[in-house]
C-alpha cells in the first residue's frame, strides 16, 4: 500500500519496554529534526492540524506466540467494549477526517445493526475458556470493517492478527488506526502510555460492560470539547480505580490541539468561550468529473462549540446570527454549552448547494427582559478583510497571527431602533419658533428581531444554521 501523499511514512521497530519506547521516539524525532523534518502542519488560515499520515499504534509480541492478543483473546474484546463505551477515545486523538466514511470509523458508525452482531460475537468468545487463535479472527473479521467491508480501514484493524490468507497475516498484531500524528514527541508518548495502562488494567480484569446505543449523540455531543473532556475523565477514573493513576493534565495538549480556543470574551457576569469542534466530512456521490479512484467530500460545513459561564438562563439567551442557540447545562453553576454548525464556504461540490454561507458568526447575549443584546463577539472563518493567503504559514507565530485576527471581541447585533423627532416650545427665544430635537430611541413595533428555531429532537445540543432563514 502506497503511503499518503505529502508525508513521510516511518515504521518504528517494536519495543520490549517503556524505556525502549521512549528511547525510540527520542531518536526518531532527533533524526527527523536533523533532516529538517517535523510533525507540525498549519493550514492556510493558520489552523494547527495533524500531518495527515496518522500515528497508528500496533500491539503484539516479538513472535506471534508471545502476542498478548493471542494469549488472551479477551484483551481484544476489552478494547472493543471500552472504546465503544467511551467515544471520547475515538475523537480526541483522531485526524480531521472522522465519520463512517473516514479511514478509521468507529465500529458503531454507519451500521446500526453492528452492535447487535457484536453482542453475539462477544457471547461466542465467552463460550471458550481457551479459544484457538483462528477463532478470534473468524469472530471479528467481518465486524471490524468500514462501510464497504474493507478490513484495513477500521479503527481496530486485525488484518495481521491471525488471518488465514497468508503467513504474513498471522503475526498476532492489532493495529489501532484512530490516532493522528501529534505535533510533539511527548504527546506521542502520552498516547502510548495511555494504551499501556489500559492493557495492564484489562489484563488484570477484563472489561465487561453493556454496549451503548449512542445513536445521534456520537455526532451531536461527542464532537464537542466539553463532552469529550467529561468522557475522558471517566476513562481516567477507571484507570485510577484499577491502580494506574493517569493525570488529566497530561492530556491537556490534546484538548487544545483538537479543540483549540478561538476566542473568549466577558460580557457583564457572563464569560463566553468559542472553541473549534469536530465536523464529519461526508463522502459525496460519484461525478463524471472525478476519477474512478477518488470522490469529493463535503468540507463546506464546520462546527464550533460555545460555552458559557455565569449566565442566568431565566433572563438571558445565547444568539448566533440572531438565532436562539439551544444550550445545555453543564455540571458547573451557571455553565452551559452548545454546538453550532454552519456553512463556511460554498464549493462546487457540496451538500445543499442552494444554501448560502452563514459567516461571519455574530454571537449575542440577549436580554429577554429588555429585548436587546448586552454584548457579544464575532468569529470570521477567513480573513475579515477578505484577504486570500497565497502561502502556508512559515512558523507557529505566523499561524497564530492568522488565527487571532479572525475573532473580534465586539460587533454584536444592534437593537432595532426608530428615529423620533420631538418638538418643544423654545423657552429661550420664543420668537424663533418651536425647537426640534432628533433622538434615536427604542420603538416597540421595531423590537430586536430574534429568530426562534425549533430544536431538532435528533440533535438537541446543536444549532444548524443551514436550517435558519438568512433574512432578518
Amino acid at each position: 500500500m502506497a503511503p499518503d501523499p505529502g508525508v513521510v511514512e516511518v515504521n518504528i521497530h517494536p519495543a520490549r519496554s517503556w524505556r525502549e519506547s521512549v528511547r525510540n521516539y527520542e531518536t526518531l524525532f532527533e533524526q527527523a529534526r536533523a533532516c529538517r523534518l517535523g510533525t507540525n502542519k498549519f493550514m492556510l488560515d493558520g489552523k494547527h492540524t495533524g500531518t495527515g499520515g496518522g500515528n497508528h499504534i500496533t500491539l503484539g509480541g516479538v513472535t506471534p506466540a508471545e502476542s498478548p492478543l493471542l494469549r488472551r483473546p479477551d484483551l481484544l474484546r476489552s478494547f472493543l467494549n471500552f472504546w465503544q463505551n467511551h467515544p471520547g477515545l475515538s475523537y480526541l486523538f483522531s485526524s480531521a477526517f472522522v465519520g463512517p466514511t473516514s479511514q478509521a470509523p468507529r465500529l458503531d458508525e454507519g451500521r446500526p445493526d453492528r452492535l447487535y452482531e457484536l453482542k453475539i460475537a462477544f457471547r461466542e468468545l465467552d463460550r471458550h475458556d481457551n479459544p484457538p487463535p483462528w477463532l478470534v479472527d473468524r469472530l471479528f473479521r467481518n465486524l471490524l470493517t468500514d462501510l464497504t467491508g474493507n478490513t484495513h480501514r477500521a479503527e481496530f484493524c486485525i488484518d495481521k492478527l491471525y488471518s488465514p490468507d497468508s503467513a504474513s497475516g498471522r503475526l498476532g498484531i492489532l493495529e489501532m488506526r484512530g490516532f493522528d500524528m501529534p505535533p510533539h514527541r511527548e504527546m506521542c508518548l502520552a498516547q502510548l502510555l495511555l494504551i499501556r495502562c489500559l492493557v495492564a488494567a484489562f489484563w488484570q480484569r477484563p472489561y465487561r460492560r453493556p454496549l451503548i446505543h449512542w445513536g445521534n449523540d456520537l455526532h451531536d455531543r461527542f464532537l464537542l470539547h466539553h463532552f469529550v473532556r467529561e468522557d475522558m475523565k471517566s476513562v481516567l477514573l477507571y484507570l485510577e480505580e484499577a491502580g494506574f493513576p493517569f493525570d488529566i493534565a497530561w492530556l491537556e495538549p490534546f484538548f487544545e490541539f483538537r479543540f483549540p480556543r478561538l476566542g473568549q470574551v466577558r460580557i457583564g457576569e457572563v464569560e463566553l468561550t468559542v472553541r473549534a469542534a469536530i465536523e464529519p466530512w461526508i463522502v459525496l456521490g460519484e461525478e463524471m468529473s472525478s476519477s474512478g479512484t477518488a470522490r469529493f467530500v463535503d468540507s463546506s460545513v464546520e462546527r464550533i462549540e460555545v460555552s458559557l459561564e455565569g449566565m442566568n438562563r431565566d433572563r438571558y439567551q445565547l444568539l448566533c446570527n440572531r438565532a436562539v442557540v439551544p444550550i445545555l447545562p453543564t455540571n458547573r453553576n451557571g455553565g452551559y454549552v452548545a454546538g453550532v454548525r454552519y456553512k463556511a464556504w460554498n464549493p462546487p461540490s457540496a451538500l445543499h448547494p442552494t444554501v448560502g454561507v452563514d459567516v461571519p458568526l455574530v454571537f449575542d447575549i440577549y436580554d429577554s427582559w429588555n429585548e436587546r443584546s448586552i454584548g457579544g463577539c464575532t468569529y470570521h472563518v477567513s480573513h475579515p478583510g477578505g484577504r486570500s493567503y497565497d502561502t502556508f504559514p512559515v512558523n507557529s507565530f505566523e499561524a497564530e497571527a492568522r488565527r487571532v485576527n479572525r475573532f473580534w471581541e465586539h460587533n454584536h447585533s444592534p437593537r432595532a431602533t426608530e428615529r423620533i423627532v420631538v418638538t418643544q416650545p423654545n423657552a429661550v427665544a420664543p420668537e424663533a419658533g418651536p425647537a426640534r430635537y432628533v433622538t434615536t430611541d427604542y420603538a416597540p413595533e421595531a423590537a430586536f428581531a430574534v429568530k426562534r428555531v425549533e430544536v431538532d429532537g435528533d440533535f438537541p445540543a446543536t444549532l444548524d444554521l443551514r436550517r435558519v432563514d438568512k433574512t432578518i
